[in-house]
């Protein structure tokens, strides 16, 4: 992981961050993902994997997804994926895949983080491409964004468990 962090990877975090917003609004864990060429975006995502009924509907693969029909390549050389929260095992996966350059992340994730935190597939020297890795950027917004919403699903569990238990009673 690198220390380089740049007022470009500060805007495009933004970005991102106001993708995760869109998926917050449907009732999905906020992540927003953005992919960059040259300064220009060519795909963007939000988790979708309740709406869409799809497990592999993360941010970052349908970001992947969106800018491999936008580039008409399945390779995305020179490419820098911004992304709220670090990538999964499946995701960083697809970084590699894809043969994404970079990946700058906001907040890691200590779960399933496979970008440094739990395991770092994108720096494995026995795969055939290894991803330049910035984490931190915005990690303070975007680490509130996923604790504010797991706070609030566990207080609508919490009321609805409580409710049950008083028309029980």
């Amino acid at each position: 992981m690198t220390d380089k962090q740049t007022e470009q990877d500060i805007y495009w975090m933004r970005h991102a961050l106001s993708l995760a917003d869109k998926a917050e609004q449907q009732g999905e864990i906020p992540v927003g993902a953005v992919l960059v060429v040259n300064n220009k975006v060519v795909g963007e995502g939000w988790n979708q994997s309740i709406t869409l009924h799809d497990p592999s509907a993360h941010a970052e693969m349908l970001a992947i997804r969106q800018a491999g029909q936008s580039l008409q390549n399945y390779r995305m050389v020179d490419a820098t994926l911004y992304v709220t929260l670090e990538p999964c095992p499946m995701c960083a996966g697809l970084l590699v895949h894809s043969r994404i350059s970079r990946l700058v992340f906001g907040a890691a994730d200590y779960k399933t983080g496979a970008a440094g935190s739990v395991m770092n597939l994108l720096a494995n020297g026995q795969l055939n491409h290894q991803v330049t890795v910035q984490g931190g950027v915005e990690e303070r917004e975007c680490g509130e964004k996923i604790s504010a919403f797991f706070r609030q699903r566990r207080a609508q569990k919490k009321a609805i468990k409580l409710s049950a238990n008083q028309l029980l009673s």
